[in-house]
């Protein structure tokens, strides 16, 4: 077996998320604040002689009792890592077996993009490893076609934030935060992103009217008390979601805030709170005290660019 490519594949939390109505395929316009952080998922990549294709080992590394995988890993259909390398090899005709080993952390169904961050992974060691050297038009199609976060996860050397919008196919950089800390908290159950929007529907629909497009990037200059960031989903489930969820949410939100965070939200359309810190002190003091009673609490900071 050859050497392994290493890839580390980052989560992201929303800082802020607007739904602004449904386009014309379907899916719905976003525009959204992302922020790329130091915590994330570990995948490894061996080409193999083998006629059996491309195979994805996932091992689960939270915490005990919390593993969202069995066996050797999901259902093929269920499994975006293959999923990508399927289209990868598509559009591209490479036909070498790969094993790809993935160390899962990134809660499912956590609103932390794991999933997406995986998929962009595997592109880019595919490209890497076929030799194709594709265009950046060419591997963005292809994550776009995969999901609506994968352009995002693309290229993080531009920095850790971005204004995202339309489905997710427009990606504006914004550089590097101030130092911050951040306090992720994910409740035990996963939100699945279509009954959290058939729920916004419902409700009405979003009702946000806060600062737009350039006015909401230059937000993230300012200091994170003063942020006028929010998420269309988050009073939707505080006011008509599943008790477990409103119960949760608005305990843990509670929390972080009484603990010293100096700005706290909902990651995509849930279920992982997070604070945002800018005393490394209280963040560390706010995880040990969560933990107490959260099965995933993790304390991060913004992903740092290599340059």
């Amino acid at each position: 077996m050859e050497k392994a490519l290493h890839i580390e594949a980052p989560c992201k939390i929303n800082l802020h998320l607007h739904v602004q109505g449904r386009r014309f395929d379907g899916y719905h316009s976003l525009e959204s604040i992302f922020l790329a952080l130091n915590f994330g998922d570990t995948l490894r990549f061996f080409p193999v002689s083998s006629a059996a294709g491309d195979v994805c080992i996932v091992r689960w590394d939270g915490p005990a009792g919390e593993s969202p995988v069995s066996g050797d890993g999901f259902k093929p259909e269920e499994n975006i890592v293959l999923k990508a390398a399927a289209l990868f090899r598509a559009r591209t005709g490479f036909d070498q077996p790969v094993r790809v080993e993935l160390d899962k952390r990134i809660p499912l169904g956590g609103g932390l993009g794991g999933g997406s961050s995986d998929a962009a992974a595997v592109l880019r060691a595919f490209n890497t490893l076929a030799g194709t050297a594709l265009a950046a038009d060419a591997m963005v199609e292809m994550a776009e076609e995969l999901g609506s976060d994968v352009p995002f996860f693309l290229d993080l050397n531009r920095g850790p934030a971005a204004l995202v919008s339309g489905r997710g196919e427009y990606v504006l950089p914004l550089g590097e935060p101030p130092p911050l800390w951040v306090v992720l908290v994910n409740p035990g159950f996963s939100s699945g992103t279509a009954a959290a929007f058939r729920l916004l529907d419902e409700a009405g629909g979003p009702a946000f009217s806060g600062p737009s497009g350039e006015a909401l990037a230059a937000v993230l200059r300012e200091e994170p008390r003063k942020w006028s960031y929010s998420n269309d989903f988050l009073p939707v489930f505080l006011a008509a979601g599943a008790a477990k969820a409103r119960e949760a949410y608005s305990g843990i939100l509670r929390d972080l805030k009484v603990l010293g965070a100096e700005f706290i939200g909902l990651s995509g359309t849930g279920a992982t709170c997070f604070g945002i810190f800018t005393s490394r002190d209280q963040a560390i003091w706010a995880e040990i005290f969560l933990k107490k009673f959260w099965s995933f609490v993790q304390l991060t900071v913004p992903l740092r660019v290599q340059k």
